[in-house]
């Protein structure tokens, strides 16, 4: 690219000369708007005259702003204008009014360019400019930077863009809203995947959307490599952002590259369908990971329960602690459902993978996705890949149109062990993938084959019954000083009067302290009689099923006790459940992993249909290491102790 490292480093001279007005790592919040306007400036101002002249006939007219500016767009035939008196070339030549007159000059801007400028929030930025005579400075040094179009083409400016907001950006603090280029290419190899023909196509019109869009950094990298793929494509970007300046950067990113700015939308991807009814080729996202969603909690189970999947989220709706899933089942409420279909890949930390027993929102998710194959594969990153976190990441394919070959199918690929040390770490960002390591993870994937760093499932294997199961309630019963304590201190007992509280101890005490109930017939029996005998009417059968909670213990030598119908009663406190793979027979697997153990054992059929998704990643490519012989390790031991002996000697002598 022609001059590209001579504009970036004239414009990082500017940014040097702020330094006594502000920290480095705020320098991008007077550069990076700076650089929007001026180039806007270096467009308008070749026409400025024309368009003055056109906004006055217009607005005598009487028409209304919005009417005013669609028309004077189309007349134009350009997205954005400026109906000051002013351009950077006249601003500098009044410096005493350097500060009203750039506000005026950006009060003059088209309703998308001052919607940019306000998301920045850098009118606050001109005051402390002002405040600090730095503002007719940044100004006249802008004003040498030459970014019309005949030297700068949009692409070109995307690239300039592009490389300051890395500068600015890619850091710890901004890790929120950055997502690494390498991270970014490899999703792209994996929307690519069966898609590539289809996107060679000369004059194929490809749409790509990226709803947490951040500072778009995923957006331009996809057009480039759609662009690298197919120099005719026309590429459509579109994204919804919730970060005042992610937002603002992204939007002029997309403006100053040519795009339509409105596919840009600002707010809440959850609460705010920027994008609804629409649907896109290709869609990438890296949401938060592991945030929570209270805020949007009412708006979307509201939507949830309500539309179902004639909504978004009609899958389920995850734990309130993590939304990621809710990222997700909105972007595959935006495939397209033609013979091309649509593709996906959205980063996940571990969470989503697990998180949820059977029957949970994050499981049913899990299992709406699989059972409807949409999930291709998943591809496990290196640890230490992201700015403002080390922990492992994940990229989830999702295609609704799989190739025959992956029909059924779900793909793991392990490429932890193909990230690479930084010379310098940059936040939490230790390692990064090599673009030889993207290629060969690629490869990987595509030849869609079983070894060491890859694994092939059906869909199936991920899922699972959880089934409860039952052991028969066994209980004896002994009257010792401990029990008429505990009854004393339940709430039935409280709720008696005195006498009565007296009479039920003493029914209580009458029973033989040596005898031993093995059945709970036979004492409810013996109860039953003494309460008639003693004519304690006040006792009810309330009262009789506390004391028998009470008096009885759990004993396997006891007698199974049976309900009013004969049917065995069982026990709580032994209830478990069993996850029974859906592969597996459930009577099969009951009798070879439980009745071994616990012949009593039965399952509550009630429990079959209850059925969820896991995906263990790690445990698939889990490698034992065999532990070294102890014999070895006490004689390094021994070695080490007369090494510090000999040490610990020639220092002493």
């Amino acid at each position: 690219m022609r001059n590209f490292n001579e504009k970036i480093n004239l414009i990082w001279q500017i940014a040097e000369s702020l330094r006594n007005v502000y920290k480095p790592e705020k320098y991008g919040d007077v550069i990076l708007p700076m650089c929007v306007i001026r180039r806007f400036d270096s467009i308008v101002s070749k026409d400025h005259r024309e368009t003055l002249e056109k906004y006055n006939e217009l607005k005598e007219m009487g028409l209304d702003e919005e009417t005013l500016e669609g028309l004077l767009i189309a007349h134009l035939d350009r997205s954005y204008y400026n109906i000051s008196n002013f351009t950077f070339e006249s601003l500098i030549n009044d410096s005493e009014n350097i500060t009203a007159n750039f506000k005026e000059y950006i009060n003059g801007f088209s309703s998308n360019v001052k919607d940019i400028i306000s998301h920045f929030g850098f009118l606050v930025e001109i005051d402390k400019l002002d405040k600090h005579n730095a503002l007719y400075n940044i100004v006249k040094e802008f004003e040498k930077v030459d970014f019309h179009p005949e030297s700068v083409s949009n692409q070109e400016m995307g690239y300039i863009f592009e490389e300051l907001i890395r500068r600015f950006k890619e850091n710890a603090e901004a890790g929120d809203h950055y997502t690494p280029r390498e991270v970014i290419e490899l999703c792209m190899e994996m929307l690519f995947q069966d898609m590539e023909e289809f996107i060679k196509t000369p004059g194929k019109i490809v749409s790509i959307a990226d709803f947490c869009a951040g500072t778009g950094g995923m957006l331009s990298t996809a057009e480039k490599k759609i662009h690298d793929l197919n120099p005719t494509a026309t590429i459509n970007l579109y994204g919804q952002e919730l970060n005042d300046e992610s937002y603002a950067i992204c939007k002029a990113d997309m403006l100053i590259k040519g795009q339509d700015p409105e596919n840009i939308v600002f707010g809440n991807t959850l609460t705010e369908d920027g994008h609804g009814g629409k649907n896109y080729r290709l869609l990438i996202s890296n949401p938060p990971f592991g945030v929570q969603w209270k805020n949007e909690e009412k708006f979307v189970k509201n939507e949830f329960e309500t539309l179902g999947f004639n909504g978004r989220f009609g899958a389920g709706v995850p734990r309130v602690s993590d939304g990621s899933m809710l990222f997700l089942l909105n972007m595959i409420s935006k495939m397209y459902n033609d013979e091309n279909g649509s593709r996906i890949a959205i980063i996940f930390n571990g969470s989503p993978l697990f998180t949820g027993d059977a029957g949970s929102g994050e499981s049913n998710i899990r299992k709406w996705i699989i059972e409807n194959d949409l999930l291709e594969g998943l591809i496990a990153l290196p640890t230490d890949m992201f700015y403002n976190t080390g922990i492992a990441t994940y990229i989830w394919v999702l295609s609704n149109r799989k190739s025959e070959k992956r029909k059924g199918k779900i793909q793991l690929v392990n490429a932890t062990s193909f990230g690479s040390a930084m010379r310098k770490s940059l936040g939490s960002k230790r390692k990064e993938i090599s673009r030889d390591s993207i290629k060969e993870i690629k490869k990987i994937y595509a030849d869609f084959s079983e070894g060491e760093f890859s694994k092939i499932f059906d869909n199936e294997d991920f899922g699972y019954r959880k089934v409860t199961i039952e052991r028969p309630l066994k209980l004896k019963f002994l009257i010792t000083p401990e029990v008429i304590g505990a009854i004393t201190e339940a709430p039935f007992y409280q709720k008696l009067d005195e006498a009565q509280k007296g009479e039920l101890i003493s029914l209580i005490d009458s029973f033989d302290k040596e005898k031993v109930y093995m059945s709970r017939d036979l004492f409810l029996k013996d109860l039953n009689s003494k309460i008639k005998d003693a004519g304690l009417t006040f006792i009810k059968a309330a009262q009789i099923k506390n004391l028998i909670s009470i008096i009885g213990v759990q004993d396997d030598e006891a007698e199974i006790c049976k309900d009013a119908k004969g049917n065995i009663e069982a026990d709580s406190s032994l209830r478990d459940s069993e996850s029974i793979p859906l592969k597996e027979d459930v009577t099969e697997y009951f009798n070879r992993e439980v009745v071994p153990h616990v012949p009593d054992a039965w399952i509550d059929e009630t429990t079959l249909d209850k059925i969820g998704y896991e995906i263990p990643f790690t445990r698939h490519f889990y490698k034992y290491e065999e532990l070294r012989p102890f014999a070895d390790i006490m004689n390094e031991i021994e070695e080490l102790e007369k090494e510090i002996a000999s040490e610990i000697h020639n220092i002493f002598n």
